[in-house]
């Protein structure tokens, strides 16, 4: 068992650790955010998330940066669908959100992990965690959200006003985390844009429910794998059609994505260019560099559901509806985030909502929250205050095995 030793001060009112903000503009991140354990081993899980997004997502592999075929109407019918980009059509994994239409038992399970990630902090605060830990948490957090979000207004198809504008679910105060309200973009530009450093990859960890987004993976992101994970996104989706498109000798044409995000690009264009050469393959990257303006006009709006933009383009996502459909049913989940085959169910998901967030973490971090909570409310009565050097040496988890999803 590995141990160490930090400077933490505990008052009264509330758990205080004493560690040197790296930058100035992290004082707008709100102050239980700001901290983390560079030393920490602590891993939080999410084998509940797992089993969702295992029996609910369906990998479609990189782009081929080929067009579907025309729309064709159905024997017997002259309808056919239409407002179907056939550039991007087939790109992007799927979520089976046809499991959730209707299905009241579905749609509470969604819930349950959502309001079982948001209570973490207030039970075991984030600083006991390094920072690549807190990433997963929140770009976990943040997924699970949008999942909750665009399950509970499906069937819709096209979620451009579900995303922006002055109704966008992403400027909702949808999050309560120690008693602070949150957006999704306060997760996104706020605590995730300051604490780490604006690094653009963050960006592709954001699902946004909409093909012309970044993919949502098959895993929960962990500390082990988020950042592989994070580029293996940014790959899949720069090299596509959805992300990237060379238009003339002069104009290289990009995902609106980027104009949404540009706060990670200080000069749109040369920053934005240098992020995508990093990634980009031939002969894109060779149009790239030689085009001299980045155009940000390549939407698809579309919902990412399983079939929906299938159903009338031939393609084999259409053909077997009802056993899609019954793959999501495969999975449910315990109340200490373990998953196990039975079907989904509204007993699964009350498990998940009754269980403590301690049940995420390991029982020597569990010990050492109570046993910090036991010596500090002993000294409450002096206000007197207690250091981790009087209260011994915090026990830090052995390093987890690796699960990385990689390519998946």
């Amino acid at each position: 068992m590995i141990k160490h030793i930090c400077s933490v001060t505990f008052f009264v009112c509330g758990l205080l650790v004493i560690i040197p903000v790296a930058d100035a503009t992290d004082s707008a991140v709100p102050e239980p955010f700001q901290r983390f354990n560079a030393a920490s081993t602590y891993t939080i899980k999410y084998g509940d998330l797992d089993g969702l997004l295992r029996a609910s997502v369906v990998n479609t592999g990189r782009s081929t940066r080929e067009k579907a075929e025309p729309a064709v109407a159905k024997t017997g019918t002259r309808m056919k669908q239409t407002g179907v980009k056939r550039s991007t059509v087939t790109e992007g994994n799927r979520f089976m959100y046809e499991a959730f239409k209707g299905n009241e038992e579905n749609l509470e399970l969604l819930g349950a992990i959502r309001n079982s990630l948001e209570k973490i902090p207030a039970e075991v605060p984030l600083e006991y965690f390094s920072r690549d830990e807190q990433l997963a948490y929140w770009l976990n957090l943040y997924n699970i959200t949008i999942l909750n979000e665009i399950a509970q207004v499906y069937p819709e198809r096209k979620l451009k006003k579900l995303l922006v504008g002055k109704k966008s679910i992403l400027s909702k105060k949808l999050l309560t985390i120690t008693g602070i309200p949150l957006s999704l973009n306060d997760i996104q530009f706020i605590i995730l844009k300051q604490n780490y450093n604006n690094n653009p990859l963050i960006m592709y960890g954001l699902y946004q429910g909409i093909i012309g987004g970044p993919n949502i993976r098959r895993r929960a992101y962990t500390s082990e794998n988020v950042y592989r994970n994070l580029e293996n996104n940014a790959v899949e989706f720069i090299n596509s059609n959805r992300g990237t498109s060379g238009k003339s000798t002069r104009v290289f044409r990009v995902s609106s994505l980027y104009a949404r995000d540009k706060g990670y690009f200080a000069d749109f264009d040369s920053d934005l260019k240098v992020h995508l050469l990093q990634y980009l393959e031939a002969p894109e990257s060779e149009e790239l560099q030689a085009a001299t303006t980045l155009k940000p006009d390549i939407n698809d709006w579309t919902v990412t559901d399983l079939y929906g933009s299938y159903a009338r383009i031939g393609g084999s996502f259409a053909n077997n509806n009802a056993a899609m459909l019954d793959s999501v049913k495969n999975v449910s989940i315990d109340g200490e985030g373990n998953a196990f085959s039975t079907n989904f169910s509204a007993a699964s998901s009350m498990m998940i909502s009754k269980a403590p967030a301690t049940s995420r973490v390991s029982p020597e971090l569990n010990a050492y929250l109570q046993d910090i909570n036991m010596r500090r409310e002993a000294t409450a009565a002096q206000n007197a205050t207690v250091t981790i050097e009087e209260l011994g040496e915090v026990p830090v988890d052995p390093e987890p095995d690796s699960d990385d999803e990689g390519n998946n």
